[in-house]
């Protein structure tokens, strides 16, 4: 089975030799070194501000997303949420769920975020801004750029899910003024699921997550940040993905960053050229290096799971009202230029038995 998903993707070989070991025991010295190391090199990767702090997480993306809401925010403040789709709407929930007021700005699919769009939110007493820079859902990547702007000139604190965008596009912490970022291991990492990470900004800690009171044990900052002092999380952690992911990290440092960026936006520029060629149809809107949505008249769940069945590949489908119309092609992990040309001809063949 070869994976064309958004997560979890295609591992790569030396992962999955880390992934085969036995688990050790943890609280020791020899896993605190590793961790503060590998920290170390996610901070540089990143471009972490001095004083930036990592939340290591055994939860999925969305625990990661509550967590940060509920340590950052509360019924005081009043955050603008762009959603565009599923992910981005998760945002709205989770201000729902902990009665935190808020004000969505929604984007139909093909709608772009601008400038006039957000001068309308200028002023207005918003403390927060929460963006999945990716929506994941619909393959948008949305502008950072102005983002920060908009947030630097009415002094919010930048909340940004780059769960399907850090390490597959460009990103930097400190230039963005990004207060909290959020990801997971199982997308660009090309990891195992159960690891989610918050790396927290130095004017967040102290003016939020130091100050911020919350009702929950396992989700609270302050635990993590005062464990992590020795390499530590406060609960037990996935000690599996953590070992892939200090393996990871040492292997983007003697890689180097800017080519495995590079790598993934080729392969994406591959599939899309020949996707086009072809006669695919592509939406229009920006797109990250993560994936590639593939529009279909109809039948795109049909196409997915005869995929699965007849040649083993996996795409990842879509729900709700573009279940039938969306597919979604990832180009994260381990894949090459001639997984994609079997895939192409695969969905052609689909395509025309359909």
């Amino acid at each position: 089975m070869k994976l064309f998903t958004v997560g979890p993707v295609e591992m790569y070989s030396e992962t999955l030799n880390v992934a085969g070991k036995q688990i050790p025991y943890f609280r020791t010295d020899e896993f605190s070194g590793l961790m503060l190391e590998a920290d170390k090199l996610l901070h540089k990767h990143i471009f972490a501000p001095i004083g930036a702090k990592t939340i290591y997480l055994t939860t999925s993306g969305t625990g990661a997303m509550e967590a940060t809401i509920m340590n950052c925010f509360n019924e005081n403040d009043k955050l603008l949420i762009v959603s565009g789709g599923t992910f981005g709407y998760r945002f709205v929930q989770i201000c729902i769920a902990h009665r935190i007021p808020y004000t969505e700005i929604r984007l139909s699919m093909e709608e772009d975020l601008t400038k006039e769009r957000l001068e309308e939110f200028n002023g207005k007493g918003y403390t927060g801004f929460l963006v999945n820079i990716h929506e994941t859902s619909i393959g948008k990547l949305y502008p950072l750029k102005l983002i920060t702007e908009f947030c630097k000139k009415n002094n919010l604190y930048l909340i940004v899910d780059a769960i399907s965008s850090i390490f597959a596009d460009e990103f930097n912490m400190e230039n963005s003024n990004i207060d909290a970022a959020i990801f997971s291991s199982h997308k660009a990492l090309a990891l195992s699921p159960g690891i989610s990470f918050v790396v927290l900004s130095p004017r967040l800690i102290q003016e939020r997550v130091k100050r911020n009171s919350i009702n929950s044990i396992y989700f609270n900052f302050n635990d993590y940040l005062n464990n992590f002092e020795r390499g530590q999380t406060p609960f037990t952690p996935a000690i599996g993905v953590l070992l892939e992911f200090a393996n990871m990290m040492q292997y983007i440092e003697d890689m180097g960053l800017e080519k495995k960026i590079e790598r993934t936006h080729a392969l994406s520029k591959y599939f899309r050229n020949a996707a086009i060629n072809y006669g695919f149809h592509i939406p229009q809107y920006n797109l990250s290096n993560a994936l590639t949505p593939l529009l279909f008249e109809s039948n795109a769940k049909r196409i997915f799971q005869y995929l699965m069945d007849k040649y083993g590949y996996v795409v990842t489908p879509s729900g709700g009202d573009l279940a039938d119309k969306l597919l979604r092609i990832g180009h994260m992990g381990n894949l090459s230029e001639e997984d994609y040309d079997a895939l192409l001809a695969a969905i052609l063949d689909v395509k025309e038995k359909l």
